[in-house]
C-alpha cells in the first residue's frame, strides 16, 4: 500500500491522460483534464466505449464548464453560449477553475480523494472490508451478477489501471441501479440515470458540444455544487434520508454509492472499500436534464432502451411537444434548440447512450448517434408529422403481427384453441418479423425527415408516398418470412391464401394512387 505523501501525487485528473478522446483528424488518444480544455476545440468528442462511462464522462466535462463560467463570467445568455459556440470557450477560465480546485482533483488523495469516501478507511464498518474493483464495474460479473464473455472472480480480481477504474467509477455512479447494498445501510437509491437512454447534443467539437448541452446559470444566491467543491462525505451524511439533486451539477456529479480505491504499490487498483452513497431523492419538478419520458397511459415513463426494439420507434420522445400528451424530451435538448435557433445550421446530431436495467438486474447496454434535421428539433409541426409516421409503422405491423399469428394458428392442429393461438402469438413474437420490418422501414427514415424538415408542402406529399412504400416493402418482407414459417402443407398453404387477403385488406389505406406512386418512385431513384 502506498503512503499517504505517495498517494496524495501519484495520480492528477488534471495532467495524468485517462480521458479518451477523437480529434478532428480521427486520432484517438487519452489527455488529462487541462489539455482536454485547452484542445477542447480540436477534439471531435470522446472516445469512449463504454456507453454508461461515455454519458458520465460528458456529464463531469460538463459540471466543470458550468463552474468555470459561473466563477468567471456570472450570468451568461444565449447569446454568450452562441459567442463560445462560434469563437470557442474561454480557455483561460476553465484552467484558472481547475488549478482553483487542483486539491480535488488527486485520485488517491488520502482526505480528499476524487469522488470517493475516505472516511471509509475508518469506518468500524468497511475499515476491514474490501470489495474486488469490479463491484464498480457495470460490465463485469461480480456477486451473482453473471455477465457473458466476461470471467471475472471476486476472490482474485485481475489489477486494473488507475485510468480505468476511475472511468468506469464515472459511468457506475450515474448508471447504478437501486438495490441491496448492507453497508451504512440495507439498501440504497439508484444513480441518477438509472435505467434510462440519456440523450447529449453534439457538435462538431468538443468545445461546441459543451456549449450546446450548457445549463443556465446557477440562481443568485442558490449553491449547485459538484462533488469537489463539497468537503469529503461523513459516515452521518451517508447514513442520512436521500435528497433530491440541487441542480444539474450535482446530479451530474453526485456520490449515489461511497467507494475507496485501494491501489497497489504500482498505481492499479484489485480492491476498494464499498458501501451505500449520498442517496438521490426523486424530484419530479426537476427531471435529470439528459432523460426523456414518454406518455404511456397518462403516466411519464423515463425514455429506456428495449431488448429487439430499434431506438427509432421512440424518436418523437425527444422532439418538442407543446401539448405535452405524447412525451417530454430531455431539457438539454431545450437548451440545445435555443442555441440553434441562432445559428443556421440545417442537422443536428444527437448521442443516445446508456444502460437498460430492470430493478437490480442490468439487462443491456447501447450507444447510437442520429442526424436530425434542424427543424425537427425547433418546430412542433414538423415534430407531429414524425409521430404520425411512427405511429403508422407501429400500426401496420400490429396489423401485420394480428394476420400473421392467425395464419400460424390455422396451419397447426386444434387452431381455434386458445393455446393455439397464444401459441402462434409467441411464434411470431419470438421470431425475426419485428427485426425485419423495422430495419427495412428505417431505410426510407432518414430521407422522411429531411423532407419533412424543409417545411415545404410539395416535399411533406413526398414524404408522404416514400414512407407509404416503405412500410409496403417492409410488410411484403415480413410477410414472405412467415410464409416460410409456414411450410407447404396444404393446411398451411390455405391459412397462407387467406392470411395473405386479409393483410391486402389491412394494407390497402397504404397504396398510393399513381401520382404518388411515381413521386416515390422518382424519390427511391435519387
Amino acid at each position: 500500500m502506498m503512503t499517504g505523501q505517495e498517494t496524495d501525487e501519484s495520480f492528477s485528473l488534471l495532467d495524468e491522460p485517462w480521458l479518451p478522446v477523437r480529434l478532428q483528424n480521427g486520432k484517438v488518444c487519452d489527455l488529462g483534464l487541462l489539455e482536454v480544455f485547452q484542445r477542447a476545440g480540436e477534439i471531435s468528442a470522446l472516445a469512449e466505449t463504454a456507453p454508461p462511462s461515455l454519458i458520465a464522462q460528458y456529464r463531469l466535462l460538463l459540471a466543470i464548464t458550468h463552474r468555470a463560467l459561473s466563477r468567471s463570467q456570472g450570468n451568461w445568455a444565449d447569446a454568450d453560449r452562441t459567442r463560445w459556440y462560434q469563437s470557442g470557450l474561454p480557455t483561460e477560465a476553465m484552467l484558472d477553475y481547475l488549478e482553483r480546485w487542483r486539491d480535488r482533483f488527486w485520485l488517491f488523495h488520502p482526505e480528499q480523494p476524487f469522488m470517493q469516501v475516505a472516511a471509509l478507511a475508518e469506518a468500524e464498518e468497511t475499515r476491514e472490508k474490501q470489495k474486488p474493483w469490479t463491484q464498480i464495474s457495470l460490465a463485469s460479473a461480480n456477486g451473482n451478477t453473471p455477465v457473458v464473455f466476461d470471467h471475472s472472480c471476486d476472490l482474485t480480481p485481475q489489477p486494473t489501471s488507475a485510468a480505468n477504474v476511475l472511468r468506469t467509477l464515472l459511468g457506475f455512479l450515474q448508471f447504478t441501479p437501486g438495490g441491496l447494498v448492507k453497508t451504512l445501510r440495507s439498501s440504497d437509491k439508484a444513480g441518477a440515470l438509472a435505467n434510462t437512454a440519456a440523450v447529449l447534443p453534439l457538435g462538431s467539437s468538443l468545445a461546441e458540444t459543451l456549449c450546446m448541452a450548457l445549463h443556465a446559470p446557477t440562481p443568485s444566491g442558490h449553491e449547485d455544487l459538484p462533488c469537489w467543491e463539497h468537503e469529503s462525505p461523513s459516515v452521518a451524511q451517508l447514513q442520512a434520508a436521500p435528497r433530491p439533486a440541487s441542480g444539474p451539477n450535482d446530479r451530474y456529479t453526485r456520490q449515489t454509492r461511497a467507494v475507496l480505491f485501494l491501489p497497489d504499490e504500482q498505481g492499479q487498483v484489485q480492491w476498494l472499500r464499498f458501501a451505500a452513497g449520498i442517496a438521490l431523492a426523486d424530484d419530479v419538478q426537476a427531471p435529470d436534464p439528459m432523460a426523456s419520458y414518454r406518455v404511456s397511459k397518462q403516466n411519464l415513463v423515463r425514455l429506456s432502451f428495449t431488448e429487439g426494439r430499434a431506438f427509432w420507434r421512440d424518436l418523437p420522445t425527444l422532439l418538442p411537444d407543446v401539448k405535452g400528451k405524447a412525451s417530454q424530451p430531455a431539457p438539454v435538448l431545450h437548451w440545445a434548440a435555443s442555441l440553434l435557433a441562432n445559428l443556421a445550421t440545417s442537422e443536428q446530431s444527437l448521442l443516445v447512450a446508456g444502460l437498460a436495467s430492470d430493478q437490480a438486474k442490468l439487462l443491456r447496454w447501447r450507444s447510437e448517434r442520429f442526424n436530425l434535421p434542424t427543424a425537427l428539433l425547433l418546430s412542433p409541426e414538423g415534430a407531429e408529422e414524425l409521430r404520425v409516421y411512427v405511429r403508422q409503422a407501429e400500426e401496420v405491423f400490429n396489423d401485420i403481427r394480428s394476420v400473421a399469428a392467425r395464419a400460424l394458428a390455422e396451419s397447426m392442429p386444434e387452431s381455434e384453441h386458445p393455446d393455439t393461438k397464444t401459441r402462434a402469438r409467441k411464434l411470431f413474437d419470438t421470431g425475426s418479423a419485428a427485426p425485419l420490418y423495422f430495419s427495412a422501414a428505417e431505410r426510407s427514415l432518414g430521407r422522411v425527415m429531411a423532407l419533412l424538415g424543409s417545411g415545404n408542402s410539395s416535399d411533406l406529399d413526398k414524404a408522404d408516398a416514400i414512407w407509404q412504400q416503405a412500410l409496403l416493402a417492409a410488410a411484403d418482407t415480413v410477410w414472405q418470412s412467415v410464409c416460410d414459417a409456414l411450410g407447404d402443407s396444404p393446411k398451411a398453404l390455405r391459412a397462407e391464401a387467406r392470411g395473405y387477403m386479409n393483410l391486402m385488406k389491412k394494407l390497402k389505406p397504404l397504396r398510393p394512387v399513381q401520382t404518388n406512386h411515381a413521386v416515390a418512385e422518382e424519390e427511391t431513384q435519387v
